[in-house]
């Protein structure tokens, strides 16, 4: 059974643009340097495996304030941003006729599964992570998130975010998996040139492989295996950013996190965007539960906006 992984020497042709991905860069990691390429889609190849570290091989824990910013978002904002970001950001992706991804809770509850694959070098991981997150803060509860920061040799360098490495989410609703299969730190001696960290099970590897390609995504095929990747239940997919990385650019962790709380940022306007239709897409797979997330007025501007 094949692992989800790239050629570090390849260089990706232009992708075709495909309707309502935000433009941005793809990132592809070579052997000693870094190529980019100008495209319409923001996406990354993954590579995978290995035992576990983060953060230039230490782990930072995200201080409780930043952590509270991010995981409790006030209702009242994404009620009022509801999906204002329109075309610049990317909702998930439906996906039919597929069987369900689903996980057991500790009491041997059958829920959903929420597969999140990603690195920590990888920019537009940065970006996603902080609109997932706060989508799936409204379903349960989050523990363990670790500071990260993208590459500083890619391009959106250093952008602020949070890993997944140590991170625990408890939810009645669904279960969460976020695999980080590399670091950020650069060696340009190594091949993979950033370190190995979290792997996929066989069967996650399968899934990976199977739907982050442009048999179920609009996107090139050479652009097969593009993190972030996430998989609501096999409902629902995301495979890039689903907004610009470069709106976080110059700002530091606290900063963004702060402006959570207020609507009127550019930032917050495309996390919460992004947050509101992961929500309404969520809430597909938990049958509209909780009622109060899944009724408010954010969400059902983004179930209108995704026709669900």
């Amino acid at each position: 059974m094949a692992k989800p992984t790239s050629d570090p020497k390849t260089t990706p042709k232009k992708a075709a643009a495909s309707g309502g991905r935000p433009a941005g860069l793809f990132t592809w990691i070579a052997v000693g340097a870094v190529v980019v390429v100008v495209a319409a889609l923001v996406l990354v190849k993954v590579l995978s495996g290995g035992p576990t570290s983060t953060n230039s091989g230490v782990w930072v824990a995200t201080d409780p304030t930043t952590a509270a910013e991010v995981t409790s978002v006030p209702a009242s904002v994404f009620n009022t941003v509801g999906v204002s970001a329109g075309a610049g950001v990317s909702p998930p992706i439906a996906l039919k006729g597929q069987p369900a991804l689903t996980a057991k809770l500790a009491n041997g509850t059958s829920v959903p599964e929420v597969l999140y694959v990603g690195a920590e070098y990888c920019p537009f991981c940065a970006a996603q992570r902080w609109a997932t997150i706060a989508a799936l803060g409204r379903f349960g509860t989050w523990s363990g998130l670790g500071n990260t920061q993208s590459s500083s040799v890619d391009v959106y360098a250093n952008t602020p975010s949070f890993t997944f490495v140590k991170a625990k989410f408890t939810s009645k609703y669904l279960v969460f998996r976020g695999i980080e299969t590399l670091n950020n730190v650069y060696n340009a001696n190594a091949n993979p040139p950033y370190g190995k960290l979290m792997s996929l099970t066989p069967a996650e590897s399968k899934l990976f492989a199977k739907y982050d390609t442009s048999k179920y995504i609009n996107m090139s095929a050479s652009n097969n295996g593009a993190i972030p990747f996430i998989s609501m239940g096999n409902k629902f997919l995301i495979s890039g950013a689903s907004y610009n990385p470069g709106v976080l650019t110059g700002l530091t962790r606290t900063q963004i996190a702060q402006n959570l709380s207020a609507p009127s940022s550019p930032q917050t306007t495309l996390i919460i965007t992004s947050a509101n239709e992961q929500t309404a897409a969520i809430c597909q797979l938990t049958k509209q539960q909780p009622s109060a997330v899944c009724n408010s007025s954010g969400v059902l501007a983004a179930k209108k906006l995704m026709k669900l």
